[in-house]
């Protein structure tokens, strides 16, 4: 059985948790409100509501919007369920006529874990925002997953696309992008491979207690300015990538089937197959590390193997000092 609503109405699930700043998650923070211009229709046997035409649905600092939305909620424990129906009810009542907006009373018997958007689908906050064509957000993991195509995650840090598929794993502060991944950063370095695992710096975890590494931000205050906000937003701390790896900077390419790349040091290394190009210069070998920040490089030979370069004196975009190594002779 489900019932249809009348256009442009709204309608507030409970999540129970407090309000906390954060990137594109919807784990936390206080009831989910989803609007449509076309209606909702609530199908009370699949516990399911969707809203279609102009779907919106916000929560905190966060707003997803798509074509068409698909909100599958639960009872909650402990809460009161519809007589008679065993469902616990996510609107209380509604006020609504057609043509003009409604309200839904929050009750706390139900509560969102998986929010399916398609359709045009754009996801934000003040900072930071993904496009598909498709997204699930499974609420309880705090993992969102956009698939089709234009498949991005913009932040005022760096950019990651992907052909395939696009993972965003907020507890985790990490991005994982298959299929012709790329990554590029403020400071107009690109990080590509078939596929990356990019982590961000942790800010702050979900109990909102310091992390080691950084301490937890404040939260913006009216007036603060865009660079302040974006100081705020997750950087690109470690990535991992694999398959067909490529790190380019303004003057040097360096490529390898696999490699780990740390931002805030500058330092790479390139396994398997590994190649340096700056300028008319190239060095090859089985491993590659190098400071892109220096240019000082150390090139690993494959046992029982040689590695091999071409150096042009008079060039001055020739690679940095290069570093002995095992299996250099």
């Amino acid at each position: 059985m489900h019932a249809r609503m009348v256009p442009l109405l709204a309608i507030l699930l409970l999540a129970g948790a407090p309000t906390r700043a954060q990137q594109l998650d919807l784990s936390h923070g206080g009831p989910i409100e989803i609007t449509a211009r076309d209606g909702l229709d609530w199908h009370q046997n699949e516990q399911m509501v969707i809203a279609h035409g102009d779907a919106r649905a916000v929560r905190g600092d966060v707003t997803v919007l798509a074509d068409r939305l698909l909100a599958h909620y639960r009872h909650k424990a402990g809460a009161p369920t519809q007589a008679g129906s065993g469902q616990a009810a996510p609107v209380q009542k509604a006020a609504a006529t057609a043509g003009t907006p409604g309200a839904a009373d929050e009750t706390g018997g139900s509560e969102i874990y998986r929010l399916e958007a398609i359709g045009n689908v754009r996801i934000y906050t003040a900072t930071d925002r993904a496009t598909a064509d498709h997204a699930i957000y499974d609420i309880d993991q705090s993992v969102l997953v956009l698939t089709g195509n234009n498949l991005r995650l913009n932040t005022p840090n760096q950019l990651i696309t992907a052909r395939d598929s696009l993972e965003y794993w907020a507890n985790r502060h990490m991005a994982v992008a298959r299929g012709a991944a790329v990554i590029t950063t403020a400071d107009a370095r690109q990080l590509s491979a078939d596929t990356v695992v990019a982590y961000m710096t942790n800010d702050a975890d979900k109990n909102g207690e310091k992390s080691a590494v950084k301490p937890a931000p404040t939260k913006p205050a009216a007036g603060s300015t865009s660079d302040e906000m974006a100081q705020q937003s997750g950087k690109l701390d470690r990535a991992e990538a694999f398959g067909n790896v490529v790190i380019r900077t303004p003057t040097q390419t360096v490529r390898g089937d696999r490699g780990v790349y740390l931002p805030p040091t500058g330092l790479a290394r390139l396994a398997g197959n590994a190649h340096l190009t700056q300028g008319a210069n190239q060095v090859n070998g089985a491993d590659l590390e190098v400071d892109l920040n220096t240019g000082i490089y150390r090139l690993l030979a494959a046992p029982g193997e040689r590695v091999q370069g071409l150096v042009v004196p008079n060039d001055t975009t020739a690679p940095g000092t290069p570093v002995t190594g095992p299996g250099k002779p």
